[in-house]
């Protein structure tokens, strides 16, 4: 079997590893029954479990399995709410009838049917992102990229369009549930080339998923080497989101194509051009492992820096001890804190959302208990339609209680760091929740905001 086939007919993203490595085994919903651990837990949690796992991706490996989850503390640990669905997930119409279904024996084909129903009502595409992000060649979108900010380009490239597991939370869970009209993928690294090399205001070029580094080096090389021509010089740093350090830190150790992926990384950073490695972690339990250490060490040794984020989740991470803990331990192996998002309003919003309020409460006990080089991290930010939005602070102005807040970035470049200011809200969880203060009727960028939608029919 290859090692990286998976059970639910996802893409075959690499060859099997040689036998010096550690084996990669991969669980999805189909054959959750062989997680030895899963098989002792309570019957109707494991019920529970398989009915939002029919709506929600699902996908966990054995290092997942054994070295992150402390099954001595179900189903409060995080790394297991981070990796199993749990029955809240779903809200409760939705899940009662899901599981009607299941007790019924309905087959495959009609719970899918059904799933898709739900999936549709869970905003699978926030921001705008499919319509309003796409980059354009001659008139037609160029598939499987988008260009939101004037400096920044994502690639989402076919063969990396999965995960080694997949997060409960996910904002992409749609690239996942094999609905061909609502995943981005690209094709041909042709295509992408042509467009940054018509497109100079472009610096930095971000390979996303799924996860990039699923893929094998060789196939990665192909996407990325060519970008250190010199016709490329305009392209001065690249980035590769990833969370592969929590999810198959041996991808950087013992994979076959392991010391490979480490000359890639060299020789992009010995080109002149800065390689930004974007690592996802959500608890520090995810930092614990010797193996996760050691593939730090190896990436750092090729020049690439290593910056941190993740979103602000709650069950899993809501509380200003965790991301003390969380910033400290990146720091001391030499990771970049980046950025402390909110959780997007998509997928199973309900069950992790924190208000603002909160969020900026948790966030500000916690960066206040870190030195100079923890305070790196930017937050709350919502990565929202206009552009990322943080929460710079609550203040009382006039007489009004309110958020300050600016754009990290916008659609339009001039928006940023321009504070504004909103009502202050206890409720509020997103930027549509809140309302412009001081009596304004809209904030000073819905107009032009509400031009650019139209323009692209969103």
């Amino acid at each position: 079997m290859n090692a990286y086939t998976q059970a639910d007919n996802l893409i075959v993203t690499a060859e099997s590893s040689s036998t010096d490595a550690r084996p990669y085994t991969v669980y999805t919903e189909r054959n959750i029954d062989k997680i030895e651990q899963f098989t002792k837990l309570p019957e109707d949690m494991q019920f529970d479990i398989r009915v939002v796992a029919s709506v929600m991706p699902f996908r966990v490996n054995e290092y997942v399995i054994n070295e992150l989850i402390n099954w001595n503390n179900i189903p409060a640990d995080p790394i297991f709410r981070l990796m199993f669905p749990q029955k809240e997930m779903l809200k409760a119409t939705d899940f009662d009838f899901m599981a009607k279904l299941h007790k019924a024996g309905e087959s495959r084909e009609n719970i899918k049917k059904a799933a898709h129903e739900i999936q549709m009502g869970m905003n699978p595409h926030p921001a705008g992102q499919k319509v309003m992000n796409a980059p354009m060649i001659d008139g037609e979108p160029v598939e499987g990229m988008q260009h939101k900010y004037r400096e920044t380009a994502l690639y989402f490239p076919s063969q990396g369009q999965t995960c080694h597991s997949y997060c409960t939370f996910c904002f992409r869970w749609a690239q996942f549930i094999g609905d061909s009209e609502l995943k981005m993928a690209a094709t041909d690294a042709a295509t992408m080339h042509s467009y940054l090399k018509a497109h100079h205001e472009i610096t930095d070029l971000l390979f996303t998923g799924g996860d990039p580094l699923v893929m094998k080096t060789k196939i990665l090389k192909a996407y990325l080497e060519p970008l250190l021509e010199p016709e490329f010089d305009h392209i001065r740093h690249i980035r590769i989101g990833s969370k592969t350090l929590t999810f198959w830190p041996y991808r950087f150790t013992q994979d076959d194509d392991a010391d490979e992926l480490m000359e890639l990384f060299k020789k992009i950073v010995d080109s002149g051009k800065h390689l930004a490695f974007m690592a996802h972690f959500d608890h520090y339990a995810e930092l614990k492992t010797d193996v996760c250490k050691e593939a730090i060490k190896r990436i750092r040794a090729t020049g690439a820096n290593i910056r941190a984020q993740a979103p602000l989740t709650r069950h899993i991470n809501d509380d200003a001890s965790v991301w003390v803990e969380n910033w400290k331990t990146q720091l001391s192996l030499g990771v970049i804190p980046y950025y402390f998002f909110v959780a997007r309003d998509t997928g199973a919003k309900h069950y992790f959302e924190i208000s603002l309020a909160r969020a900026y409460e948790i966030f500000q006990e916690a960066v206040t208990q870190m030195s100079g080089l923890g305070r790196t991290v930017r937050g709350p930010s919502m990565s929202a339609g206009p552009g990322k939005v943080e929460i710079t602070g609550v203040a009382e102005i006039n007489g009004e209680k309110v958020f300050v807040l600016r754009f990290l970035q916008g659609r339009n470049p001039d928006w940023c760091y321009r504070p504004f200011f909103a009502k202050y809200d206890e409720e509020a969880t997103w930027l549509d929740d809140l309302k412009p203060a001081f009596g304004e009727d809209k904030f000073f960028y819905e107009d032009e905001y509400k031009a650019m939608c139209e323009a692209r029919g969103a």
